[in-house]
């Protein structure tokens, strides 16, 4: 069960290191630095299961698997701090409690990782006996009794302890001035986690302390074991998940984006074909005219170019869409969106005015040519901001597609609507 709760810790660190790679490699010092301690603490997770300790064991020193897993451990929550402290360091320089304490943490980190790991290795190779092939199973009961193992241990634990408190405290302060919901109760898990694995790390201490005083009975040793882990398990979780809670509120909010962006594409790349000076790139045209050509054209458009986001992208095609048919306009009929409402209401559409508004685009695309004049009346009103105008043209350009080519060209024949209701 141990190696279940590692591997699964040591896999959630894994995935949030591969998705920050690309960050990593052109991102600033925090980017850097939370992938850092996700890679660093992954590590030091895998050392933890059996496979890892005999594969670290076989450079055959005793133990050895538990100094790697400590120093994996130390310098992933020392990366883990620098990144703490890049997320204040804008605000090293003003009054706040917060930000100070952001700027000593910044300044002697880095010195007390490495401090912390030299002297633990010098108690681990001169300070710990040899234990017997007969020995307890854990690190700690093996070498209970003996002065160097509350040196080791207590560098660790206190080491752990400190930076712990330092992490629940910002980001626990972090969380109240976080401005979206998701970030907010990622924060607080992470401030959580960060509080029990405090409290882990004093369990420990002081377990610590009393193995090195007064020997305990095996019962008593493997009991606190499975309630040091439950806690050490509990708050890596918490932190965990809590770090992953804004990046899935990010990957959700990226996937409705492209999804937006599939669905106006249709759209988009019809009238960007006949109003080429109004979009800034063409539609790929790769394949035209094969079956494959509409989904490679769809993944190079999509692709972004010149190192667009998807965000970014999507307010492109909402406006160019709308910059395309005020071009459409000066070329239709002026009476075209009577017609168009008119022959919605005669089929009886669920939703004439969107079902009017496709095909007054349909129809409007084969009126390009002649001279401009004024623009003709488009009384198809999708709201005053991009998030009322993104599903109002979705829904439009369903309707597009769905659109008659040969029905579209009829509107162009027909007498007026006496209203436009």
């Amino acid at each position: 069960m141990t190696d279940v709760f590692a591997y699964s810790i040591a896999g959630l660190l894994l995935v949030q290191a591969l998705l920050r790679c690309r960050a990593a490699l052109h991102g600033r010092t925090r980017e850097r630095s939370l992938w850092g301690a996700f890679a660093a603490l992954a590590a030091s997770w895998l050392s933890r299961t059996e496979p890892g300790r005999e594969l670290i064991n076989l450079v055959s020193v005793p133990d050895l698997a538990y100094l790697v897993k400590h120093s994996l451990a130390i310098l992933g929550i020392c990366v883990l701090l620098k990144y703490v402290t890049a997320v204040y360091q804008d605000a090293a320089t003003s009054a706040s409690r917060h930000a100070r304490t952001a700027a000593r943490v910044h300044r002697i980190a880095t010195r007390a990782s490495l401090g912390t790991i030299t002297i633990m290795t010098l108690a681990f190779f001169t300070g710990l006996s040899t234990p017997h092939p007969d020995a307890a199973a854990h690190f700690m009961a093996r070498h209970a009794g003996e002065p160097g193992l509350a040196l080791y241990m207590g560098l660790f634990y206190g080491y752990t302890a400190s930076a712990a408190a330092v992490c629940a405290i910002q980001w626990g302060a972090a969380r109240r001035h976080a401005p979206m919901r998701s970030l907010r109760v990622g924060l607080a898990m992470m401030s959580a986690g960060m509080t029990v694995l405090v409290l882990y790390a004093l369990v420990r201490t002081a377990h610590v302390v009393l193995i090195t005083v007064n020997p305990v009975s095996d019962g008593f040793a493997t009991a606190q074991e499975a309630v040091t882990d439950s806690l050490l398990y509990t708050g890596f979780l918490l932190w965990v998940v809590g770090s992953i809670t804004p990046a899935v509120h990010s990957g959700s909010t990226r996937y409705r984006t492209y999804r937006s962006l599939i669905d106006l594409h249709p759209l988009w790349r019809d009238l960007a074909l006949v109003t080429p000076d109004v979009v800034r790139h063409q539609p790929s045209g790769i394949l035209n005219g094969h079956r494959i050509g509409p989904f490679l054209g769809l993944a190079r458009d999509l692709a972004g170019r010149g190192g667009e986001s998807c965000g970014t992208q999507l307010g492109r095609y909402v406006t160019e869409i709308r910059d395309s048919i005020h071009e459409l306009r000066r070329h239709a009929p002026a009476d075209l969106a009577d017609r168009a409402l008119r022959f919605a209401h005669e089929d009886q559409a669920a939703e004439p005015r969107i079902r009017a508004e496709a095909y007054w685009i349909r129809a409007a695309r084969t009126t390009l040519g002649g001279k401009p004049g004024c623009p003709a009346p488009f009384p198809f009103h999708p709201g005053g901001d991009l998030a009322a105008e993104v599903p109002h043209l979705r829904a439009v350009a369903a309707a597009y597609t769905r659109a008659d080519e040969r029905k579209a060209r009829q509107l162009l024949g027909r007498q007026p609507a006496a209203a436009t209701a």
